[in-house]
């Protein structure tokens, strides 16, 4: 990969129900499939800007109706289906995936996949502490819970003035009673100028809870949230701010391909994440394919077209041997690698060098929405 290191992935695993062991399916850079990402659902009880703005999803937006959604046995199907090619993770985003109803049940179903060692969630947290209890009994291994305030107003402006922070720390608090195996992560997406000033409380605040908090740099997702890359709080510029509380010590990855460069504050407290998706791209160690709840197959979060899977299995009504073989060859095709083009940036002198063609707080083509296909 041209000027870029590749993480490297090694291992076999068992892929079928007969015990045969292959190598992972590797797209067109060497990379494996190890992540499933699933939306279940496209609507969001919040109206973050930076994701779903209130002024391009007004209350009468037109969002998917149930029909048109992938129903339990469909996004089973497929997760069976991706579990030969080397998937053994599987984390359930929206929109918000809370208001899908009987969400526990998909869990379970998921859970008891041969295969699959992770379920996990990623949630606002409003409607969490109300439903932890059902998704641990399910078999969710753990949870990721946005919140990128503490200071109410502040918060307020985060989610388009829905739901209250009280809410989330409510969800948060009740996942940690919930005692999730794989535990309880924080993200807090940081824009210049708008939530800068929540760093060091949020870092404070979660300081000694048994979570980890992990502070996103803000992202061009999707084509609605009027992203300009002045916005971007760098990770070295979140790391000084948290350098008011204690100096951060390195923390070894916990497995090959991980997002989040990870830090203990000196003291031993708060574990502490920095996702530089921005300005430090991790492309050459991404594993990760994302199912929109429309049905359609993502192999990149910038990605501007996805595999219409809900058309094959409602239409051509594939054998899962052949389902099997039409992800394999979508994942072989793939050659995307969206954040290490976007630009260059200069962490010292904020300048960018767009791309040719590229402009200013926008994209040079559409790209998915962030609510059908999560983060």
């Amino acid at each position: 990969m041209a000027g870029k290191s590749v993480t490297d992935f090694t291992a076999t695993r068992p892929a079928t129900e007969s015990g045969a062991t292959v190598a992972p399916v590797r797209d067109r850079r060497g990379r494996p499939l190890r992540d499933l990402r699933i939306s279940v659902m496209d609507r969001c009880n919040f109206r973050c800007p930076y994701c779903m703005p209130e002024s391009t999803f007004p209350e009468d937006f037109r969002f998917l109706p149930p029909a048109e959604r992938l129903s339990f046995d469909e996004i089973v199907r497929l997760a069976r289906a991706a579990i030969p090619l080397g998937v053994t993770k599987l984390r359930l985003t929206g929109g918000e995936p809370l208001l899908r109803p009987q969400l526990p049940e998909l869990v379970a179903r998921l859970a008891a996949l041969p295969g699959i060692e992770d379920v996990a969630l990623t949630t606002n947290g409003v409607l969490l502490d109300r439903q932890a209890q059902a998704l641990r009994a399910a078999g969710l291994h753990r949870v990721t819970v946005s919140i990128d305030a503490l200071d109410p107003k502040v918060f307020a402006r985060m989610s388009g003035n829905r739901g209250s922070v009280a809410a989330v720390l409510a969800g948060i608090e009740a996942a940690r009673q919930a005692g999730f195996p794989g535990g309880v992560k924080l993200n807090a997406v940081v824009q210049r100028g708008v939530n800068d000033s929540e760093i060091v409380p949020l870092a404070r605040h979660f300081r000694f809870q048994d979570v980890v908090l992990r502070f996103v740099e803000y992202m061009d997702v999707g084509t609605r949230n009027g992203w300009e890359r002045s916005d971007v709080m760098t990770a070295r510029e979140i790391r000084e701010h948290l350098s008011e509380i204690a100096p951060l010590v390195s923390l070894p990855p916990t497995y090959p391909g991980e997002v989040a460069r990870r830090y203990r504050f000196a003291d031993g407290s708060g574990e502490i994440g920095l996702i530089a998706s921005v300005t430090a791209p991790f492309c050459g160690g991404c594993t990760r394919a994302r199912l929109s709840s429309d049905g359609r197959f993502y192999t990149c979060l910038f990605a501007s077209q996805g595999a219409d899977l809900r058309y094959f299995l409602r239409h051509e009504n594939p054998s899962d041997s052949q389902l099997t073989a039409h992800l394999r060859a979508i994942w072989e095709r793939r050659d995307d690698r969206y954040s290490e083009e976007r630009g260059q940036f200069s962490g010292e002198t904020r300048q960018w060098e767009r791309p040719e063609g590229g402009k200013r707080g926008g994209s040079r083509q559409p790209r998915v929405e962030m609510n059908y296909i999560g983060g």
